[in-house]
């Protein structure tokens, strides 16, 4: 199983992905992950009790987007069809402008409370397993400093 570490300056955050559920999401994530794409971009969406979410280019530094509208150059589509499409504390699940617009942003939900609508609607791609108290210490601009995979 390949997971992945979320290093930021709260902490990390490590989280084991849901291959067989999702598995082009898994890969693409995963894809950027190695090429340094995450490192020094930010969680540009910080939603108290609902979710953090980052991985916008629009947020490195220097950039001239605005945050929370960029993305890689290419769409994914979402896989929503797996056993485990249901956002609860920590789940890792892909970001979109509408359905199959997906690319680079992600987020981690804070709890349940707020997320059952996300539900079949947005690809969950993974769980955070270690450092779950460092999702509720991420505030908005909060950078996260690389993301490291590790291949099982």
């Amino acid at each position: 199983m390949r997971t992945a570490e979320i290093h930021t300056a709260k902490g990390v955050m490590k989280v084991e992905f849901f291959e067989k559920d999702a598995p082009n999401t898994v890969n693409n994530f995963i894809k950027l992950a190695n090429e340094g794409f995450y490192d020094g971009l930010t969680f540009h969406r910080v939603i108290p009790d609902f979710v953090i979410q980052g991985g916008c280019p629009n947020t490195r530094e220097g950039a001239k987007g605005v945050p929370g509208t960029g993305g890689p150059g290419y769409k994914i589509d979402c896989e929503l069809t797996g056993d485990n499409q249901y956002h609860d504390r920590g789940v890792l699940s892909m970001a979109h402008a509408g359905r199959n617009t997906g690319g680079s942003q992600f987020f981690v939900c804070h709890s349940r409370n707020n997320t059952s609508h996300l539900d079949r609607n947005h690809t969950v791609f993974g769980k955070v397993v270690e450092g779950l108290d460092v999702i509720d210490q991420i505030k908005a601009n909060d950078r996260i400093e690389k993301i490291v995979v590790n291949e099982a």
